[in-house]
């Protein structure tokens, strides 16, 4: 029985509104599409800082780190360290960044259209959509499951809540862009971090670290602490983290688009050193409310669902009034990050899959109705794929295969476009056909009856790991095959 009340149900719509009038009232500096898609390159660094984390924090990110800590212990942090490592490295050194972000491009894409033509400009753009789209395909859903299993509604209307969410979100994305999201997101973030702090508090104090700690031992030994020896996690859980996370830092759109957003190059670099530790607090906090979970929440409780152990211990524990703020504080990461991958993922559409259709440049005032055109189409497939398709396995494990589409390939893209002055169209190709197909066979297989039993025994990590390095093999074997002239961008002549 949950503790929502009215009082919570006050607090939430109090938040909704503000946040909504928040984005709304930007549109009327909406004027072009470099406005709408990139904030016309005006984003400061602390309101970056704050933008980036609240996008990368939503309800979905809750859910899976929660599962991570419910299933591996202290050790599902491990892709939050690997990722706040990668961030703080990237930023310090400029890698691959620096010279993407000096090229005054709005996409990755455009970029690789100076080193290796439009064809490749056009299937690096379906790819990075394609990946995008399937990774947050399963948004919705999680993060109707969250609501309907903390405040404590009937599970009928978690399609009702996925559809008004996701109204919400799209009204002031297609009516401010970029301009709505920063806003937004900075509300989000703080509101986001509030109910974060309050509930792990509470959490601590009624559990206590020595119960959390505990419980990782009962489960599981030290392989609750150290990944390596856990059994279901090892050096290839590790090392696929280690790629993924690596090429997200790179070529991640969301995360790009803050830095393409940036003022300047030392304001994108400074992004993503400022928050780079935030990615060990977002894996490791809600790693604790699993943890917690794995405590008090016996697994028939759930069903088994390692998903809604989380959000079923915090519907019963955490009181009315903080459970408000709590809601409102998860409508917010939700909220940041769906709005955010709507407008980055139709930046792509519009920019670089459309574009070698128009036959003449399009005025500004066209250009926004495009968009706002595509973020709503969007928004419909979002709500249909969410609505019917079946998760297979731990959610962490799924937004990394489907990331690993295109991040793969464009991650080998983007160091060779930058640095290897021997790259060309035919390895940028090969590397694109390649870090697609195996990932998306492996989703498809995993559906196959004759086939599921293959998957498993192969397993995303060793897939994962093979997609990368194929990709990379990919871009080196094409690129030698049929030499070329062209010279890398960030690299010496």
């Amino acid at each position: 029985m949950s503790n929502f009340t009215i009082l919570d149900g006050g607090i939430v719509g109090v938040y909704l509104l503000a946040t909504m009038i928040a984005g709304i009232m930007v549109r009327k500096y909406v004027g072009k599409v470099e406005d709408f898609l990139i904030a016309g390159r005006e984003m400061n660094l602390y309101l970056g800082i704050a933008s980036l984390a609240a996008t990368e924090f939503g309800i979905v990110t809750c859910m899976y780190t929660a599962q991570n800590g419910y299933q591996f212990g202290f050790a599902g942090a491990t892709p939050g360290i690997i990722m706040a490592a990668a961030m703080y490295f990237v930023g310090a050194t400029g890698f691959c960044v620096r010279p993407l972000r000096d090229a005054g491009v709005m996409t990755i894409p455009e970029l690789f259209e100076r080193r290796f033509g439009k064809r490749v400009r056009w299937s690096a753009g379906v790819v990075i959509v394609l990946g995008g789209l399937l990774n947050m395909g399963v948004f919705l859903r999680t993060g109707g499951e969250f609501l309907v299993l903390v405040c404590g509604f009937d599970v009928r209307y978690l399609e009702i809540s996925m559809t008004v969410l996701l109204l919400a979100v799209a009204v002031y994305t297609v009516l401010g862009g970029m301009l709505s999201v920063l806003v937004t997101d900075f509300l989000q973030f703080i509101v986001m971090s509030v109910g974060l702090i309050l509930v792990t508090i509470l959490i601590l104090t009624q559990v206590g670290w020595g119960t959390l700690t505990a419980t990782v031992a009962k489960h599981y030994g030290e392989g609750g602490f150290n990944p390596f020896v856990h059994p279901n996690m090892g050096w290839q859980y590790v090392l696929f983290n280690v790629f993924l996370n690596l090429a997200a830092v790179l070529t991640w759109q969301t995360t790009i688009a803050r830095l393409l957003a940036a003022k300047d190059t030392k304001t994108g670099l400074g992004v993503y050193k400022g928050t780079s530790f935030f990615f060990v607090c977002r894996f490791l906090i809600p790693g604790i409310w699993g943890i917690a979970a794995l405590a008090v929440v016996a697994p028939d409780a759930v069903g088994g669902n390692t998903l809604h152990a989380m959000p079923h211990y915090l519907s019963t524990m955490v009181p009315a009034g903080l459970l408000g703020i709590l809601v409102a504080a998860m409508l917010a990461a939700d909220m940041s990050t769906d709005s955010s991958y709507m407008i980055t993922w139709a930046s792509v559409i519009y920019n670089d899959i459309l574009a070698p259709f128009r036959k003449k440049v399009m005025s500004e005032r066209r250009g926004l109705l495009w968009n706002r055109m595509i973020v709503s189409l969007i928004g419909i497939f979002l709500l249909l794929y969410g609505l019917w398709y079946p998760l297979e396995g731990d959610l962490w494990t799924y937004l990394g295969v489907t990331g690993t589409i295109y991040l793969s390939s464009m991650s080998v893209l983007l160091i060779a476009c930058c640095y290897w002055k021997k790259a060309n169209s035919w390895g940028a190709a090969a590397a694109i056909a390649v870090g697609a197909a195996i990932p998306v066979a492996f989703l498809v297989l995993q559906k196959v009856p004759a086939t599921k039993g293959l998957t498993e025994q192969i397993g995303p990590y060793y897939s994962g790991i093979a997609t990368y390095v194929a990709a990379g093999a990919a871009m080196v074997v094409g690129s030698l095959l049929k030499p070329g002239d062209a010279i890398a961008i960030g690299g010496t002549r």
